[in-house]
């Protein structure tokens, strides 16, 4: 039998630090793909069609990707459409150039939307969890990867508003021990994920506890700055990924 305190320190190990191997740096232009990530999760983290990146990468059907690998985020030198003319160019061609480009950005914009509610769609499905929002309230910091501290994002909330379970599991740490997330619940769940949730001003279940999807499990406290917020990470495997691609 497996015991208990050793998982509980294991799994506050990874929550730590997951994200810090050190790699040699990464190109200007390039993203360091980590386990966990999928094409559609990082063209909409960088607002670019997965198509687009797709084809700056070489990439096909069904578009695999490898943690480690580098994947170009940026248009390549070259393929920048451009206008190398002898003698001058008329402001009357900048203008039209201009409004195309405008156009475009627009045109790209909508269609990255779709293209990110159907990414969203697949990584819920993917993982094989009915995951659910951990608070009513707006999102006022997204994800950001390579920062411990912010590998999750915040919620907006209430004094003492309800925190709930994104999906059933087992409470594997229930307390304030590690530096930078208040009163902190980490649950295991299955298939690999972790969920986890910082800031709060009280927590109402303990370690060992199973609880179901969409059970009060705390509530809401403050961050550094004093505002009400609940921190709110997904891990896979010990890695953290963005909970925007998990959540409805």
């Amino acid at each position: 039998m497996v015991d208990r305190r050793a998982l509980v320190a294991l799994v506050a190990l990874l929550l730590v630090l997951a994200g810090c191997t050190s790699m040699e740096p990464t190109p200007l232009g390039y993203y360091r793909i980590r386990s966990g990530d999928t094409l559609f999760g990082i063209a909409r983290r960088y607002r670019v069609s997965y198509k687009t990146l797709a084809r700056w990468n070489k990439l096909r059907p069904p578009y695999r990707i490898y943690a480690g690998s580098l994947l170009r985020f940026e248009t390549p030198r070259g393929k920048i459409s451009s206008t190398k003319r002898s003698g001058w160019q008329t402001s009357r061609t900048a203008k039209v150039a201009k409004r195309l480009s405008a156009k475009r950005r627009a045109t790209a914009r909508t269609s990255t939307k779709a293209e990110r509610r159907a990414a969203d769609k697949r990584a819920r499905v993917a993982s094989g969890l009915r995951w659910r929002w951990p608070l009513g309230g707006k999102v006022v910091q997204g994800f950001r990867s390579g920062n411990r501290t912010l590998q999750g994002i915040r919620i907006a909330g209430r004094p003492g508003q309800k925190v709930v379970a994104a999906e059933s599991g087992t409470v594997v740490y229930s307390n304030s021990g590690l530096k930078g997330y208040g009163n902190l619940i980490i649950i295991k769940h299955a298939k690999g994920y972790l969920s986890a949730y910082g800031f709060n001003r009280r927590l109402l279940v303990r370690e060992g506890t199973r609880v179901k999807r969409g059970q009060g499990i705390a509530e809401v406290g403050q961050a550094s700055d004093g505002a009400y917020r609940l921190h709110f990470e997904v891990r896979r495997n010990g890695t953290s990924v963005d909970p925007l691609e998990y959540l409805p």
